[in-house]
């Protein structure tokens, strides 16, 4: 569960990967508004303490503009593929 890692530091990557995880499966969910939120935190955490891991960085931005386009935020969505 995400709970498990809520409180654990910013810097502690298992938190960071469990608010992916929770991202996705609100994505599956269609709760696409809830999982924007949770890509957004994600990616500012990244950003800031990660900024080296481009992948990781692409692959949520990535998982931000596929809620945008869920969203019918196109001209969003398309920033953020190009």
């Amino acid at each position: 569960c995400w709970k498990t890692y809520l409180g654990r530091s910013e810097l502690d990557r298992f938190r960071i990967f469990s608010m992916g995880i929770l991202g996705a499966a609100l994505l599956e969910s269609s709760r696409c508004e809830e999982a924007l939120r949770a890509f957004e935190a994600t990616l500012a955490l990244k950003r800031r303490y990660w900024s080296y891991d481009e992948g990781s960085i692409l692959g949520t931005q990535g998982s931000l503009a596929t809620c945008f386009a869920h969203l019918g935020r196109l001209d969003e969505a398309l920033v953020l593929r190009r």
